[in-house]
């Protein structure tokens, strides 16, 4: 079965080589990305791995890095000494890793799953414990990893509707993939179940809940909040729409709703936050065909803050968190269109109802919470979202109300990191 899998990775690889070697001659800037994803790791970040356990986490993207940060701060109170290696696939989650993870001792991105590849970078590393959040299982990793001697734990794991028919028509080769991790900390009962069909063997499998949940709750600073109102010029009083992770095909739907409501509430304020900050220009010019120069980008904000715009266009990185603790109402994204959601548990976090769309296949869990809280509401195009947002802003004490009560269920949601924490030192000790 790997040598199967080793086939196939092998013939995409090579297929794959042609481009991969485009980019390395005409983006000298990803120069070190490709090297480390080849098992080239820096001198310096290999000399900088000093004490002991030896903890390597690999988390794919920003939402994984988000999610598996608390995890990362119990394991460095755990070993104040110890040293804790970080990884990520990609670009943006180094990115957000780097400004936001002080508790590794190193960051650098993964090596593709090439067994020479994968042996040379384990042995470089040589963890004691390997951690992958959420399902970014790599079959040669996991396997090497094993033979090598590391323990191996999956955490804040999910499996979600969309790759489980997958991995259930597979399951000859997912149990013995699977076989190689010492434990497999799920978010959900559901999720257990699913990686038990797929060949888990159930005593190593346990159900710990979300560490998204710490996460948001360990942020919601009020020096974020105020930090935000000097930048926009704003204060408690001025009623702000924040859409965030917004994706092709939403913020024109989120535009629309928001000229609805200047109709009854002129002086509200549209912060756009696409998802994908390579998508800007795209948005600027649907701004300009429906509202003129009205708008301004959040990079262009100054003392004067937002100089007299209605509508803000977000185009810095890794600030959606912060802006949404001034909102008044809040959209999240990837849920109007085929997108499988973002994170709600951010504005959550700062007492905001959330407006989403029905695509939340990726967050189930947030939705039932915040739904049944009352602090979620479901809606299925531009009109719906203007008469839900239209209702809040014309009843203010209920707005209030729900978005208290969002924020005290996931309050009540917390301890999931401390339990993958006290599954992850078991580990550690024997």
């Amino acid at each position: 079965m790997f040598l199967f899998y080793n086939l196939l990775l092998g013939t995409f690889c090579l297929a794959a080589f042609p481009l991969l070697l485009f980019k390395m001659m005409f983006y000298s800037n990803r120069h070190h990305v490709f090297a480390q994803k080849l098992g080239f790791l820096p001198k310096e970040i290999l000399s900088g791995m000093k004490g002991k356990p030896r903890i390597w986490v690999h988390a794919v993207s920003v939402g994984e890095v988000s999610a598996i940060h608390p995890l990362l701060r119990e394991l460095r109170a755990a070993y104040p000494g110890g040293c804790l290696v970080l990884s990520t696939g990609t670009e943006s989650g180094q990115k957000i890793a780097r400004e936001r993870v002080t508790e590794a001792t190193a960051i650098f991105f993964f090596p593709l799953d090439l067994p020479f590849v994968v042996r040379k970078v384990i042995r470089q590393v040589r963890p004691d414990l390997f951690i992958l959040a959420e399902t970014e299982i790599w079959p040669n990793f996991l396997r090497i990893m094993k033979e090598e001697g590391g323990r191996t734990m999956l955490a804040n794991g999910r499996i979600s509707d969309r790759s489980f028919p997958r991995y259930r028509k597979t399951r000859f080769f997912w149990t013995a993939v699977l076989d190689h991790l010492d434990i497999m900390s799920m978010i959900r009962v559901q999720d257990g179940e699913r990686i038990i069909s797929m060949g888990a063997n159930p005593v190593h499998v346990f159900v710990n809940g979300n560490c998204k949940f710490d996460q948001a709750a360990f942020l919601a600073e009020p020096a974020l909040e105020k930090e935000m109102q000097e930048l926009l010029g704003v204060d408690e009083q001025d009623r702000i729409f924040v859409a965030g992770s917004t994706h092709e095909g939403e913020e024109e739907a989120v535009f629309q709703a928001f000229l609805t409501l200047r109709q009854h509430y002129p002086d509200l304020i549209l912060v756009l936050v696409p998802r994908h900050i390579d998508r800007v220009m795209k948005v600027e010019k649907l701004l300009m065909r429906r509202g003129g120069e009205d708008f301004i980008r959040r990079s262009q904000l100054g003392a004067d803050g937002l100089q007299g715009k209605r509508v803000v266009l977000w185009d810095t990185f890794g600030e959606l968190f912060k802006i949404y603790s001034v909102a008044t109402l809040v959209f999240c994204g990837g849920s109007l269109v085929p997108r499988r959601g973002q994170n709600i548990l951010e504005p959550a976090a700062w007492s905001k109802v959330v407006l989403y769309g029905p695509s939340m296949e990726d967050f189930l869990d947030a939705h039932r919470l915040l739904q049944d809280s009352g602090a979620g509401i479901m809606v299925r195009n531009a009109e719906e979202l203007a008469e839900q947002c239209l209702f809040f802003l014309d009843h203010p004490q209920e707005l209030k109300k729900r978005g208290e009560a969002g924020k005290e269920a996931l309050l009540a949601n917390r301890g999931a990191t401390r339990r993958n924490t006290e599954l992850a030192l078991k580990l550690v000790k024997t």
